[in-house]
């Protein structure tokens, strides 16, 4: 496809551009290579029938989609008469069935192609998926590449999507090779200027090496290899070698530098060696200087729609994407339901308007129109700002959506943000801030904790009195003998999860001891943070007399029975009122 070898021809001017190198451009696409490409790589995998070139031809869509890069399909239309016998010849077709059975003669049309055929079909598909995607399709009237040529030369577009090498002898200046999608995306670009400063070969002299190499439309010269080739036409001239074919044809290359050296061509005092007689389509003389005008012509006005035809300016129109349509489609084609199609384009669609607001932004930025965003005339797609993510390494925002197709919420990256808004970045900064500033104030102080803590030691002083006054009732108020005469001093522990409650009282509660009868101070500690603390109608624990303390640990866990209502309720009070104190400090 193209010309034979030039490819490795143009291999030190390949460049490989990251994706984001084509954002906001417009570019056309050679549907046709794109289709043989993914049917290509995905024929081992699994059968035509289930579409997988064209769930690949989908992501690459969106991809480019999100973006913002304007894409233009461009399909082949007839086959030209002077291509007729190549493409015969990939069919494998016989001589007999050739129109005429002259494959030379210059009263053959071109030859429409058979629209019901396979490929045809899957080109028929792959249009109905891009129109739902809002990309418009521009028939060729012959060959695609030689129509996207003709758009990127008049400069309705930034470059082609093509593997076709003969794209650059139909005059265009920015070629794309490929696409390669997920992290680290590329594209492999090549540059009609990096060619011309680097190897020294414009236009006139790549048609030249399809002439001396062999391309779609010619057979090129036996046994002239690809260094003698390249030799011959810098020798010439890219100025000068077209205007020497349409003069001598290709008789130039067969001057000999002598009788003795057979093989030996010499053109402008240089020397090629060829491997034998120079001669077109492997027949000796059968191409006559006429039929290297006809190749010549070919690539230098092919039959195409010319940039101000009314074809061309419906193709550049930009088409609204079509939500509806392309679920059924994928539907159809993928079995799809319409959450799986939303979540691949939708988050892409709103990628795509984020990036249009920011280059409208920027143009009006640098035309010295500084316009607030509130007072844009489009508004701005994003809402707010939720949060910072990181997506492979890459600094991003999930940002809330204004009203589009249903999307909620979606990662872009900060980049793209600060950009188009950088105003909702400033109100998210402050949000932020402001929330961190009052939760530092929420803080209670040293302070403030010491006075809450007093008044939960008055509380609690009551709170206990009133279960020992609510307690006389019980069989173990016999064994007590309340005294209002002495202060009590409360400790509470709240680093644990169920504090004890230690109660250090002067003659306030005095406990009765079996084993003796003590007047002294005592220490009492009581746990009422069981899930059912009861009042033990005993003294379980040890009495021990420490100097002029007596210790007593009183068991509140018996049965309910041995306690009075009033003192239910005031346990269990007194219990909530604990647990609240555990929730606030937690």
């Amino acid at each position: 496809m193209g010309v034979k070898n030039l490819w490795d021809v143009l291999e030190q001017c390949k460049k490989t551009l990251p994706l984001h190198h084509l954002h906001n451009k417009r570019v056309c696409i050679d549907l046709s290579c794109w289709i043989v490409q993914l049917q290509n790589v995905n024929k081992s995998h699994c059968p035509i029938n289930n579409k997988l070139y064209l769930a690949s031809l989908f992501h690459r869509l969106r991809a480019l989609i999100a973006l913002n890069c304007s894409l233009i399909f461009v399909t082949d239309g007839s086959i030209p008469a002077i291509k007729l016998c190549t493409y015969r010849r990939r069919l494998n077709l016989r001589p007999e069935a050739q129109d005429g059975a002259n494959s030379h003669s210059q009263n053959l049309s071109s030859l429409k192609r058979n629209m019901g055929s396979e490929f045809s079909c899957m080109i028929k598909e792959a249009k109905l998926l891009g129109l739902a995607l809002g990309v418009p399709c521009l028939d060729g009237i012959e060959e695609a590449e030689a129509q996207c040529a003709l758009l990127n030369l008049e400069s309705l577009c930034d470059g082609c999507f093509s593997s076709d090498s003969d794209t650059f002898l139909f005059g265009a200046r920015t070629v794309y090779r490929d696409i390669c999608l997920g992290e680290g995306g590329h594209v492999v670009c090549y540059e009609m200027d990096d060619i011309e400063r680097q190897l020294g070969f414009g236009r006139n002299s790549l048609i030249s090496l399809a002439l001396l190499l062999g391309s779609d439309y010619t057979q090129g010269v036996r046994g002239l290899g690809l260094e003698a080739a390249c030799q011959i036409v810098k020798s010439v001239g890219d100025n000068d070698i077209l205007r020497k074919i349409a003069s001598e044809g290709l008789s130039f290359t067969r001057k000999k530098k002598n009788s003795k050296k057979q093989g030996q061509v010499k053109c402008n005092d240089k020397e090629t060696t060829l491997s034998c007689k120079v001669n077109m389509n492997g027949i000796q003389n059968s191409q006559t200087d006429d039929q290297y005008l006809r190749v010549v012509e070919a690539y230098m006005s092919p039959k195409c729609h010319s940039a101000d035809s009314d074809v061309v300016h419906r193709a550049l129109v930009q088409r609204p994407f079509q939500h509806e349509q392309l679920q059924m489609l994928c539907s159809r084609f993928f079995e799809w339901p319409p959450e799986k199609t939303d979540e691949y384009i939708l988050p892409k669609i709103a990628e795509r308007d984020l990036r249009r607001f920011a280059y409208l932004r920027s143009t009006s930025s640098q035309l010295d129109v500084n316009i607030p965003m509130k007072e844009v005339p489009v508004k701005c797609p994003v809402s707010a700002i939720i949060k910072r993510r990181k997506v492979h390494g890459r600094e991003c925002f999930e940002v809330l959506w204004e009203e589009l197709y249903g999307i909620k919420s979606s990662v872009v990256p900060s980049d793209l943000v600060e950009s188009a808004c950088p105003e909702k970045i400033k109100e998210f900064d402050d949000k932020r801030a402001l929330e961190k500033k009052n939760q530092r104030k929420s803080r209670p102080t040293k302070s403030g904790k010491q006075c809450s803590l007093t008044e939960i030691d008055q509380k609690l002083q009551h709170l206990l009195l009133d279960i020992e006054l609510g307690s006389e009732s019980s069989p173990m108020a016999s064994r007590e003998v309340i005294s209002d005469q002495m202060p009590t001093a409360t400790e509470v522990n709240f680093m644990n999860r169920d504090p004890p409650i230690i109660l250090d009282s002067y003659c306030r509660a005095t406990m009765l001891c079996q084993e003796t009868d003590i007047t002294a101070p005592k220490h009492e500690v009581i746990d009422l943070l069981s899930p059912s603390p009861q009042v033990q109608s005993r003294v379980v624990s040890r009495c021990t007399q420490m100097n002029d303390q007596h210790i007593t640990i009183i068991d509140l866990s018996e049965s309910e029975t041995e306690r009075s209502p009033e003192h239910v309720r005031k346990a269990r009070e007194l219990r909530l009122f604990l647990a609240s104190i555990r929730d606030d400090f937690n």
